[in-house]
């Protein structure tokens, strides 16, 4: 008996109004996996249970690793000009998948919407669909948040991916209200068969990597889950112990591409899709009904 494979629902007239120049990107994808073709700006290491935010200009590439094996990375994103426009990680996983790699882009909210990043190359693509339906790098769930914990276990834990989000914007002017839903790198979930949302154990090894390419001027933020890799997730009693012994550090490095003018010649910097209406409002004209 076969079984229905529904059509996704938000299909593109044109592919490349989606994914853009797939000729393009695989290019960077081979610049992002070689040792030559680019030069790198910025190289730092996220403590464990900890955050940081960086600047990726437009045109570079940031490539997020695990230096020192499993480790999973919450990330937000936000156009560095303009803070309001931010990822939006439900349309994201519309157009795309629930998990993303290369080929996917991360999409900005309305009424923006447009590509903020191209993932180039990810050293977990392989992964695919595990035994229980787990896949990588996810969009299902966000971030972990003391507010939650403290619902769930009556605890106070100053360390969640939300809280230390927050704490690595705060020096580029952002606050809480700023933080917003994340792409978990490095996370394998799914959804069991009642529907509910499951984590397994990240299966990245030392060296492991997730790469984009930034279509617009970045602020970028990640945090080092206090879950570590996941493998004894739990909430209060002893859990953030326990978890700390699976915590490892995860690294960022932002490159410039060599010989970017003749590699991005025929780029351009992402734009809104041009919507020109109104939403059916009218303005008034005064002395008229």
């Amino acid at each position: 008996m076969s079984t229905r494979i529904p059509e996704p629902a938000y299909p593109a007239r044109n592919a490349e109004a989606l994914y853009g120049d797939k000729s393009l990107y695989a290019k960077l994808g081979e610049i992002a996996e070689k040792q030559g073709g680019k030069t790198i700006i910025e190289e730092f290491e996220i403590p464990i249970r900890s955050g940081k935010a960086w600047v990726v200009k437009k045109g570079q590439l940031c490539k997020l690793s695990t230096p020192r094996g499993p480790q999973v990375g919450d990330l937000n994103i936000w156009s560095l000009h303009n803070p309001r426009e931010r990822f939006w990680a439900s349309r994201t996983k519309q157009l795309h998948a629930s998990h993303v790699s290369v080929g996917d882009r991360l999409w900005s909210v309305l009424p923006y919407m447009r590509p903020l990043v191209t993932i180039v190359a990810d050293s977990l693509k392989e992964y695919g669909v595990d035994e229980v339906g787990g896949r990588c790098h996810d969009l299902l769930g966000t971030r972990c948040d003391p507010y939650v914990n403290k619902l769930l276990s009556g605890d106070d834990f100053d360390f969640q991916c939300h809280s230390n989000l927050v704490r690595a914007v705060l020096p580029y002017g952002l606050t809480e209200a700023d933080v917003h839903d994340v792409i978990n790198v490095f996370q394998v979930t799914g959804l069991n068969k009642d529907g509910k949302y499951f984590m397994e154990a990240s299966p990245a090894k030392p060296g492991d990597y997730f790469t984009f390419f930034a279509e617009t001027d970045l602020l970028c933020a990640m945090s080092a889950c206090p879950g570590g890799d996941l493998s004894v997730y739990g909430w209060g009693g002893d859990s953030a112990q326990r978890m700390l012994e699976t915590c490892r550090p995860l690294g960022v490095a932002v490159y410039e591409i060599e010989g970017k003018e003749e590699v991005l010649k025929d780029w351009k910097e992402s734009q809104p899709p041009g919507y020109k209406g109104m939403h059916g409002l009218k303005i008034p004209v005064f002395g008229q009904q």
